[in-house]
């Protein structure tokens, strides 16, 4: 997906709308010596902000996918989806000022109007079908929560190349993701030194550190003939989970789902746009009901919540233009002292405030 007045470390758009679930970490899994560890190559990075930084080192790129801005395989996208049962599109890939890629109006598009509509067997979830059924098999009984589940999926198809009915969708996903779980320790030190993200950055890389960690010490490292290392290792979780972060979308209308929507995922986010993605019942498909009206040639944008752009950072890469964002927030932390004499008085105003106090 994409992001609007911003773009940064992400593809911008996914839009999850959705809160990202906690992942597991192992106690020995540890952002530092992964990234001691770690072979590296230099790539580019490109940022919305200049407090981002302009060149990133990062794991050798996966495989499969494009570069973040290329339209090569876009036509081939959109293809694949009409013939798979997308209808006929308003919107059309291509370059823009917001996003690298972004979903443009190719006709008038009134204010209220609903697009997309991508029907639920173009929609990936945790209960997709696996072109290798073998290995889902042995994830849904290992009990996988539906993050590294979607994770390990997006890997076992993206593995497949022409031999997954995703292989058009994948090819068009970004070779490398903006994300912070590029980032290396230092980075994360000097760009993010007086931000609370920064240790909320390192938490998610040690997160799916661990979670790939727990992953093959539980189930793949048993199962080597289905998971070999050489598709299933840190590089192409990290990847994975590049994607979810910045792709995954919570469906409200259908009990809250995580899911992966192509095309759909090419919006990129405005802060100055209220709509969101979800399932329409009467249409059955996933679509945005449109909040202003848009020329033929302009980007259209979605919604990815209203989050300050330190959230924005975290979960999808990229930062608004500065002033740009009225979601915009500081965290202030707030403690109250027992033995004040309106100690009662300062927390009751605290809380009619929606506030809580930290006792000292």
């Amino acid at each position: 997906m994409a992001t609007t007045s911003t773009t940064a470390l992400h593809p911008q758009f996914r839009p999850p709308l959705r809160a990202p679930g906690r992942l597991r970490p192992l106690p020995h899994s540890s952002y530092s010596s992964f990234a001691r560890a770690r072979a590296r190559t230099p790539v580019r990075a490109s940022a919305a902000s200049a407090s981002a930084p302009a060149q990133q080192e990062a794991v050798a790129g996966v495989p499969w996918g494009c570069e973040i801005e290329s339209l090569d395989n876009a036509a081939s996208l959109e293809r694949w989806l009409i013939d798979s049962g997308l209808p006929e599109q308003r919107l059309a890939i291509q370059r823009v000022d917001v996003g690298e890629r972004g979903l443009v109006a190719l006709k008038n598009i009134r204010k209220g109007e609903k697009l997309l509509f991508v029907p639920p067997s173009l929609v990936i979830t945790a209960d997709s079908e696996w072109s290798r059924p073998e290995v889902g098999d042995v994830m849904k009984r290992n009990a996988v929560p539906d993050w590294p589940l979607i994770a390990t999926y997006l890997i076992s198809e993206a593995s497949l190349e022409g031999s997954s009915r995703w292989n058009s969708y994948i090819a068009a996903l970004p070779r490398q993701p903006y994300s912070l779980l590029y980032w290396t320790r230092a980075e994360l030190d000097a760009y993010l030194v007086a931000s609370p993200i920064r240790e909320r950055a390192i938490q998610r890389i040690t997160d799916v550190i661990g979670t790939y960690n727990d992953l093959r010490d539980r189930i793949f490292s048993k199962h080597s003939d289905l998971f070999p290392e050489e598709v299933y290792n840190i590089e192409t979780f990290l990847w994975s989970f590049g994607i979810l972060f910045s792709r995954l979308v919570r469906l409200p209308s259908m009990d809250g789902r995580v899911a992966l929507v192509p095309w759909a995922d090419m919006l990129n986010h405005s802060p100055e746009v209220e709509t969101f993605l979800d399932f329409d019942k009467s249409s059955q498909g996933i679509v945005f009901t449109t909040d202003r009206s848009y020329q033929p040639g302009e980007q259209v944008f979605i919604s990815y919540g209203k989050k300050s752009s330190g959230e924005l950072l975290l979960s999808y890469g990229f930062v608004p233009k500065e002033g740009t964002n009225p979601n915009d927030s500081v965290e202030l932390m707030v403690s109250l002292d027992k033995t004040d004499k309106c100690y009662k008085e300062k927390l009751q105003a605290l809380k009619r405030n929606g506030l809580s106090a930290m006792a000292s």
